[in-house]
């Protein structure tokens, strides 16, 4: 399953990046997702499961630990990966790991 996550931290200054921004950042591009967009008034990125669970994970200790009084968080499912396997190799629910339904029941 590949997700996207979009978020903000605050409180916000316009002037200098705070503390929290910047852990936030290096979070996230230290978390090898694809397509990471970093800006002033939100931030997205995208990748497995496993990787953006993690990384939001990371995100939310290490940005309130750097003194984020609020955090906005939403997690999107936003398709497959590649290949349609999930972390563990597995394929759809109910099929094995190259995509087969051995039992025929269409995942059922």
């Amino acid at each position: 399953m590949r997700l996207r996550v979009e978020f903000t931290t605050e409180p916000f200054d316009l002037d200098e990046a705070p503390a929290h921004a910047v852990v936030a950042r290096e979070v996230v591009e230290g978390a090898e997702l694809d397509a990471v967009d970093v800006g002033p008034f939100g931030n997205t990125a995208e990748g497995g499961a496993d990787r953006v669970l993690t990384a939001v994970d990371a995100l939310l200790r290490r940005s309130l630990e750097a003194g984020a009084t609020r955090i906005s968080l939403q997690v999107n499912v936003v398709g497959e990966d590649p290949g349609g396997k999930d972390s563990e190799g597995e394929g759809p629910e109910g099929e094995g790991p190259e995509g087969e339904d051995p039992e025929g029941q269409g995942g059922r």
